[in-house]
C-alpha cells in the first residue's frame, strides 16, 4: 500500500517545489532576440542644430541601417544626449572619415534616428 501512495506524494512534492521556486526554467527562450542598444536620451540636448549636408536619418548607427527620414542641408534639428557621440560604423561623408554618430530629431518632421556627426554643424 505504501508504494501506491508514494508515487502521487512525490509528484505532489515536485509540483509544490516548482510552484514555490517559480519553476525551474533553465533554458527559457527570450521573448525577443538580443535587443539593440537603447536609443540615447532626448531629455537634454542641443536645439536648432543645422545639417552641413543632406543626410539620411537611420534606425541604427550604420550606413546600411534602415532610413527613417532625411535631415536636409541647412535645416535645423535637435541633437539628443547633450550632443555626445555614439560609436557606430565607419563612414567617409561630408569631407570626413569617422565612426562618430549623433542621435537626433529633425525639426518639423519629428523623425528620430542616427546621423553621421561629420554632417551636422554644431
Amino acid at each position: 500500500m505504501k508504494f501506491k501512495l508514494l508515487g502521487p506524494a512525490v509528484a505532489a512534492a515536485a509540483l509544490v517545489g516548482t510552484t514555490l521556486t517559480g519553476g525551474i526554467a533553465v533554458a527559457q527562450t527570450p521573448s525577443a532576440p538580443l535587443a539593440a542598444a537603447a536609443a540615447p536620451s532626448c531629455l537634454n540636448g542641443l536645439t536648432n542644430v543645422p545639417a552641413k549636408e543632406t543626410v539620411k536619418v537611420r534606425k541604427t548607427a550604420k550606413l546600411n541601417g534602415t532610413a527613417v527620414g532625411q535631415w536636409n542641408k541647412g535645416k535645423k534639428g535637435f541633437v539628443c544626449n547633450d550632443g555626445k557621440s555614439i560609436t557606430g560604423q565607419k563612414y567617409t561623408l561630408c569631407g570626413k572619415t569617422s565612426t562618430e554618430w549623433l542621435y537626433g530629431i529633425t525639426n518639423g518632421t519629428n523623425v528620430k534616428g542616427y546621423v553621421p556627426r561629420a554632417c551636422i554643424n554644431w
